[in-house]
């Protein structure tokens, strides 16, 4: 949140594992009443970014919570105290739910009536009253990760780590968790740091948005800028765009430039030198399909005629794989009446809305 307080900062942060650099955070702050959220692949070091700023394995570096830097005005113990982890495993207690979401309240000495209060309290945020007293062996996946959640939000953490914790179950569960704890960060306004893999969970939740990468944060901004405008290729693959076509620049006028990619012309918004490599990135939505012969492509800008290489159904639209000399890949939606009319080697019409260019420096 821009203008906020930072509540965590790290600098220089840096982890080492048998010779092999695995972390690399020059700098990152998460604000007061932020929720970031890091998205990436598996071994992208998102687990080892929040276990080092837990102070939960060896780090070089410098990590401050509101101001005070971790292991010399702040102790990690006391550190520690102030925040809440929730991971992809709930690793809950062999004891009853109550007593597992008593657990943090009992470490920090809070007294048996306020801690009654504050646990009858998280378990109704929750919707888990009714398995106060089940034991934690007994119960399903999803009913695990809710424990898992409300033993975190129930100790009034100052920071939530979130790693993962709806990775695995199944989407209806998966969509009701989501809820529960879109309700609870809206109501505390805890500062956070989720870290998925899963670009909806991400942009559902997120104030702000990163890309990670080999143990860096290759971009952070807000979740449009990340989405939309990735610095990089491999930003741009991470947030989900299906086309980047290379291309170079042959002539640019005031605002715009054409790039020539497979021997076709593509206009783009923003003045590039001729002979510049350039990246075009398309995301399917921004692609219009419509049966060759209909319309008039005349003056039509980044209008090609293309042929339907496959067609993916997925749930309410179809993904359209195109060859119009490059590939380009096209959602159509299945309320769209185009959607019926289409066919894997059919000749149609692409036109593309919006391009976002990036430098090439592969090349």
């Amino acid at each position: 949140m821009s203008g906020s307080a930072p509540v965590l900062e790290a600098r220089n942060l840096l982890v080492v594992r048998g010779g092999t650099r695995v972390l690399n955070i020059p700098s990152l702050v998460v604000s007061e009443g932020e929720f970031l959220a890091l998205i990436g692949p598996n071994g992208a070091g998102k687990t080892t970014l929040l276990q080092a700023l837990s102070s939960l394995l060896p780090y070089k570096g410098e990590i401050l919570f509101r101001g005070q830097k971790i292991g010399a005005t702040l102790p990690v113990l006391q550190y520690r105290r102030k925040l809440a982890m929730v991971l992809q495993e709930p690793l809950l207690f062999n004891t009853t739910v109550y007593n597992n979401v008593a657990s943090g309240l009992k470490i920090r000495d809070v007294n048996k009536k306020d801690a009654s209060r504050i646990i009858m309290r998280t378990l109704d945020r929750f919707g888990i009253t009714d398995l106060k007293d089940r034991a934690a062996r007994t119960l399903s996946g999803g009913e695990a990760r809710k424990v898992s959640l409300a033993r975190a939000i129930a100790t009034s953490p100052e920071f939530l780590f979130l790693d993962e914790p709806f990775s695995g179950l199944d989407p209806v569960i998966r969509e009701a968790l989501i809820e529960d704890l879109e309700q609870v960060i809206k109501e505390t306004r805890i500062s956070t740091l989720f870290v998925t893999h899963d670009r909806e969970e991400a942009l559902r939740l997120s104030t702000r948005l990163g890309a990670m990468q080999s143990g860096e944060i290759l971009q952070i901004g807000s979740p449009h800028e990340v989405m939309h405008h990735p610095v990089k290729e491999s930003v741009a693959s991470l947030v989900g765009i299906e086309t980047i076509l290379r291309g170079e620049v042959v002539r640019k006028s005031r605002g715009s430039s054409v790039v020539s990619v497979a021997g076709k012309e593509i206009e783009v918004e923003g003045e590039w030198n001729p002979g510049e490599r350039v990246l075009l990135c398309i995301r399917a939505e921004n692609v219009g399909l419509r049966p060759s012969g209909t319309g008039d492509p005349a003056g039509e800008t980044n209008s090609f005629p293309a042929r339907i290489e496959k067609i993916v159904p997925l749930w309410l639209y179809r993904k359209v794989f195109l060859d119009c000399g490059f590939p380009l890949v096209a959602y159509v939606m299945d309320k769209d009446p185009t959607a019926m009319l289409l066919e894997e080697g059919m000749e149609v019409r692409a036109s593309v809305s919006k391009i976002h260019v990036i430098g090439d420096s592969s090349g």
